[in-house]
């Protein structure tokens, strides 16, 4: 073999773009799709689209204080050890700095969860937020699995006595499984084997070799068997050479690396068009959603996401056809360089001996490597669509579930129906089931219904309707609006909002509500379900599987497995960071808190039973199950209202000090009477309230925090607080920031959009300004509820800098669900039922 020249750097081909005489190539002519218009998708110039900022490499000097690096240096050990670096390859894909990536290793191998890390250990990642870290994760776990699967195909070939030298190598320099996939291929069990292996067993890979090291003693003739099929004329052998040659040069790593770099300069796209077939014989409807893609060509550097998804779908379907067009540039280029350089013999080559060389080289890039490139581009296309679907659809969630909260209000909520009629469901402030009973509004018992209705608000003393968005959600929203708009309900000032009720129904037959309200009908249920979305958003559609929400884009055509992964880590994230009051909160909502689960859970609600409310958090270390590691993971994001503990404890005072007496004077009979020592005391202080349990503040930051702090308020503002890590600083600061304000400062959360009127679909047109709520939230546009029954799209190019709130400003160009905005209708496609909106502001 030639010596291997320096290895080539590469990148992903979504890098850089790096500038090239040919980067205006055209694309091949050898490979044109069917039509023949061509839809060239240009680059998207508009603003980012609810994306988190761009992980930059940060420097060395953290925005918040001096971050720690040495954590244990760079160097991770791994299960499954490779050719390649993990932490080095973790941060090119990820774009974090490498000690960033390493520290975040070992804390992921220590089990530290996400919303820990986060908010506790922001000087061993450099501040990163919870979706950066959730990304490290998967990448990680992605790279361990190709790890993983590598050494099992390299302990599967070694049994099989198929391991050779250099197939150990390619092997571990696999950094994908479409790598893997590509090197193993030929050693599955099963397979016929490749032209190459069905050369080398005729003998013809020593003639392979000769030909690349020493050609002058190379002579072709001297393989021919007339009675050997494969080696029965010049011809045979020489095609038997070329595919070992060939088979050799689309395995080589550096020639490899020359393509894929060679490939970023160059203009490669992906292309789709109809499929003969669903064009004659499928259905039209369907044919139609992908009308935009029928004969569709875009760079792949330029391509969005949805649109990959979107092709994908249409070719799953067999509606669309797929192909990645490579130039012919690309493809000469890389003959020339393998065959004067990287392939280049080491003494001369006869005419006949080099015309072999280069069909070979031909051979392998045509059959083996044009192949590869075009499984590796898909691939990376599809790979990072389907995460960006995941983290929008993420996003999303996050936004759902942090809807500020409806606190105070007697509710009714209303789940619509026609023939089985509207379910009702008063529910106190405090979440308490008040009153339940059918309504028929919709069968001409309109008037008399509406008596009862009225009857109930006055007895409950609410004035705030609930309807969800489903089955005659508009009817019922029109038959409450012409009630309110003539005043039926006075005295009260009744006002009424929609809420989706995505998952109310799957919950309401769910185990978990059946115990929750076990003597409810499941139809009452989802009424009571409804109301609760709007009174505690967070508490209530923790108990509905996060992919039932609604809040996606093409969530069916990703990852089931990342799908879930990511929203459960959503999640737990939201939970956490809001924190929940563990001497009230429900079971379901306890086991979302970073570091517990159902068990732990059930554990927690089982002490509090038998032992009452909890006073402070070392209390939690009773607790069955709560080693040193949870409890460090979950202290930080459990409450105590200090208000319900000193009610309980008032009222337990006495009770508590008798039995306190009684207890030690038994104690002091049994210990006299025996000759025993006293039993080891309860400790005081687990009995004792701690104000900092109100705080996110962790307990292992409360002996900074509590030093020389003023009576009734902690600003640990002294020379040895300031000394202290900075980090740890400026978390306890502002944690107790967000205390004081959730006290006395917000009023203003924004509400859901009540209302005293309708619009009809019919009553829209051009110029109409309209009121709404941001219903879904895609790269493409956002979708808002208008109040017609069908929600209007504003394109992602018509949400600009200067239509955002001062607080978007500072976050990312973008909307998600529950924001409320003023928008103009800009097209009503009543056929079609599409409505397209711009963005006037955002309230």
């Amino acid at each position: 073999m030639p010596v291997v020249p320096k290895k080539m750097e590469t990148n992903s081909f979504q890098g850089t773009n790096i500038k090239s005489s040919e980067s205006d190539e055209k694309p091949s002519t050898s490979a044109p799709i069917a039509g023949n218009q061509v839809k060239h998708e240009k680059s998207e110039e508009d603003l980012a689209f609810d994306e988190p900022p761009f992980k930059k490499i940060k420097s060395t000097t953290s925005p918040e204080g001096k971050p720690v690096k040495n954590l244990g240096g760079n160097k991770v050990k791994e299960e499954f050890e490779m050719n390649w670096d993990i932490v080095q390859v973790l941060s090119e894909r990820t774009n974090v700095e490498p000690w960033v990536c390493a520290n975040l290793i070992r804390l992921f191998q220590e089990e530290n969860t996400i919303p820990f890390i986060a908010r506790y250990r922001k000087e061993l990642i450099n501040n990163l937020d919870a979706d950066a870290l959730r990304e490290v994760q998967q990448t990680l776990e992605e790279l361990r699995s190709v790890a993983k699967k590598t050494h099992t195909m390299i302990q599967k070939l070694k049994k099989e006595g198929k391991l050779s030298g250099c197939l150990f190598t390619a092997l571990l320099n696999c950094r994908t499984f479409e790598e893997l996939d590509h090197v193993s291929a030929p050693y599955k069990t099963g397979s016929k084997g490749t032209k190459a292996q069905r050369a080398k067993q005729l003998g013809l890979e020593p003639a392979a070799l000769s030909l690349l090291q020493n050609p002058m003693e190379f002579n072709l003739f001297s393989y021919i068997r007339p009675n050997v099929k494969g080696l029965a004329n010049i011809q045979e052998v020489e095609a038997g050479v070329q595919h070992i040659l060939a088979d050799i040069f689309a395995k080589d790593k550096d020639t490899l690396d020359f393509i894929r770099k060679l490939c970023q300069q160059r203009y490669i796209c992906i292309q789709s068009a109809l499929a003969k077939v669903s064009s004659k014989n499928g259905n039209e409807k369907d044919i139609d959603k992908f009308q935009l893609y029928h004969e569709f060509s875009c760079n792949i550097k330029n391509i969005q996401h949805h649109q990959i998804l979107a092709i994908n779908r249409g070719e799953n379907l067999k509606i669309l056809t797929v192909k990645v067009n490579i130039p012919d540039g690309v493809k000469n280029e890389f003959c020339w360089w393998c065959v004067n350089e990287r392939w280049r013999p080491k003494q001369f080559l006869k005419p006949e001996l080099m015309r072999i060389l280069r069909n070979s080289v031909e051979d392998a890039y045509k059959r083996l490597i044009y192949p590869l490139l075009c499984r590796e581009f898909r691939s990376k296309l599809t790979s990072d669509a389907e995460k960006e679907s995941v983290m929008m659809f993420g996003r999303n969630l996050r936004q759902l579930l942090l809807t500020s909260p409806v606190r105070g209000r007697t509710l009714m909520g209303v789940d619509p129906g026609y023939k089985h009629g509207c379910k009702l469901a008063i529910i106190s402030p405090t979440s308490q089931i008040l009153h339940t009973d059918i309504v028929y509004l919709h069968s001409g018992q309109g008037f008399r219904e509406a008596e009862k209705i009225k009857r109930l608000l006055q007895q409950f003393n609410c004035s705030t309707v609930v309807i969800g968005n489903g089955t005659a959600c508009r009817e019922t929203e029109a038959y409450f609006a012409d009630l309110i708009m003539k005043k039926y309900f006075a005295p009260l000032d009744v006002v009424y909002c929609i809420v989706s009720e995505a998952g109310a129904s799957i919950y309401s037959v769910s185990p978990e509500a059946s115990k929750e309200m076990p003597d409810l009908d499941p139809n009452l249920r989802s009424a009571v379900s409804i109301a609760r979305r709007v009174q505690d958003p967070l508490a209530e559609l923790v108990k509905i599987e996060p992919k039932h929400i609604g809040v996606g884009m093409y969530q069916h055509d990703v990852s089931q497995t990342l799908l879930k992964a990511t929203l459960d880590s959503v999640v737990e994230e939201c939970v956490s960071f809001v924190g929940v009051d563990i001497n009230i909160c429900s079971e379901i909502l306890l086991r979302h808190i970073a570091g517990l689960n159902a068990n732990r859970a059930r554990n927690i609600i089982e002490w509090r039973e038998k032992n009452g409310p909890f006073i402070n958090r070392e209390q939690l270390k009773e607790v069955k199950g709560l080693g040193p590691k949870t409890f460090q993971q979950c202290a930080g994001f459990i409450r105590f209202n200090q208000e319900y503990i000193k009610t309980f404890c008032s009222s337990k005072k006495t009770q508590i000090g008798s039995q306190a007496l009684l207890t030690k004077a038994g104690a002091q009979a049994t210990s006299e009477k025996q000759g025993k020592k006293k039993s080891k005391p309860t400790p005081s202080s687990s009995q004792q309230p701690n104000p900092l349990d109100q705080t996110c503040i962790h307990p292992e930051s409360y002996n900074i925090a509590m030093r020389d702090q003023t009576p009734g308020l902690c600003l640990p503002f002294h020379a040895g607080f300031l000394s202290s890590n900075l980090h740890v600083m400026q978390c306890i600061l502002i944690c107790l920031i967000y205390f004081i304000l959730f006290l006395f400062l917000i009023t203003d959360f924004d509400k859901p959009d009540f209302k005293r009127s309708i619009v009809c679909f019919e009553d829209l047109s051009v110029g109409t300004v309209l009121t709404g709520k941001v219903e879904n939230a895609t790269p493409f546009g956002v979708f808002v509820d208008i109040g017609v029954g069908k929600a209007g799209l504003i394109p992602v190019r018509n949400i600009t800098e200067a239509k955002l709130s001062k607080v978007k400003k500072r976050r990312s160009l973008g909307l998600g669900p529950g924001e409320r905005v003023e928008v103009k209708v800009l097209n009503v496609d009543i056929p079609r039922l599409r409505i397209t909106l711009d963005l006037i502001r955002v309230l």
